[in-house]
């Protein structure tokens, strides 16, 4: 404060900040080494945005003519926070509020993830105790107990998911996760009448495998081997290239009848409205109606207002 010289409140713009200019006495011979040994300047500048200048210029001014810091005894150092294990200097001030946010923010990440790691054990654990539990008393419940016990590991998680890791790579990889494939899929496709697009049995099977997810190329590798594995599903390719798994003892003819009767009983259908009669996606009821249109009994009218199916009058009056 001894080298403060002269305030001068400097606002000769309206629209500019309101500025105080310090002046400064000359630094004398005997001045402390600083970052600058010698400036050209005798002064500093003050800005101010937000208001608050004019106070802040009372203030310093009293302060100036009273000059308490002459009475005032020179105060100790003040001590810098030191880790006394690393022997680092903490940060203090903004910096330091904003790293020890971060810290926290990374601890509890850490702590989180950790949490559902642990959560994540023990329900795999569950899952693995109640499918062993299902296969020790096989003949002691019921049929459609097991259906429901399967059912609930499905929504928990697979219990022992296949795994490159577990069962190696390439076709030894694809059977092994071809098997389990046919044992989680059997009872969807029974309760969605025998028949599933590539993509709800894609998003069904890695919700059920959690973190150990499956890529698009393995499934449809896996899906490919059902028949030479002998398993109760096979994989079909429509000719429209849509790609859906199927039960072994889904028939074409009951598709095929199944679409003729509703087509005919409502006039005319489109896969929209078909797909509201039967349950199922809009993909596979076009499907089906496509199919039906190949082997001769239904025709379309593809107008402006979308593809509509219609019975073919002529194949039914032949």
């Amino acid at each position: 404060m001894a080298i403060l010289s002269s305030l001068i409140y400097d606002r000769t713009s309206p629209l500019s900040c309101a500025k105080i200019v310090v002046h400064l006495h000359a630094s004398p011979a005997n001045k402390e080494p600083g970052p600058y040994q010698q400036s050209k300047f005798s002064y500093f500048k003050l800005s101010f945005k937000e208001h608050g200048q004019i106070e802040f210029f009372r203030r310093l001014t009293e302060e100036l003519s009273q000059k308490r810091w002459e009475s005032t005894p020179m105060s100790q150092p003040i001590p810098t926070a030191t880790n006394s294990q690393t022997g680092r200097t903490r940060a203090v001030g903004i910096v330091g509020i904003e790293r020890k946010i971060e810290e926290r923010r990374k601890e509890t990440e850490k702590i989180s993830q950790s949490k559902l790691m642990v959560k994540a054990k023990e329900m795999v654990e569950l899952s693995r105790s109640i499918a062993n539990k299902i296969k020790d008393k096989q003949g002691d419940i019921t049929e459609d107990e097991t259906i429901r016990f399967k059912s609930y590991l499905l929504s928990m998680g697979i219990a022992n998911p296949v795994t490159r890791e577990t069962h190696g790579s390439g076709t030894h990889y694809h059977l092994q996760l071809a098997k389990q494939l046919g044992d989680i899929l059997l009872a969807p496709l029974e309760e969605r009448g025998g028949m599933m697009a590539l993509t709800e049995v894609y998003c069904l099977v890695n919700r059920a495998r959690g973190m150990e997810l499956l890529s698009p190329e393995d499934l449809v590798n896996a899906c490919k081997m059902f028949e030479s594995l002998k398993q109760p599903l096979r994989l079909r390719i429509f000719d429209s290239g849509v790609m859906v798994v199927q039960l072994q003892s889904h028939s074409e003819e009951e598709m095929i009848s199944s679409a003729l009767d509703n087509v005919t009983d409502k006039g005319s259908l489109t896969a929209e409205e078909f797909a509201k009669l039967l349950g199922l996606s809009v993909l596979l009821s076009k499907e089906r109606l496509l199919l039906a249109e190949k082997m001769g009994h239904l025709c379309r009218d593809d107008s402006v207002e979308g593809l509509r199916f219609y019975p073919n009058l002529f194949n039914s009056q032949a």
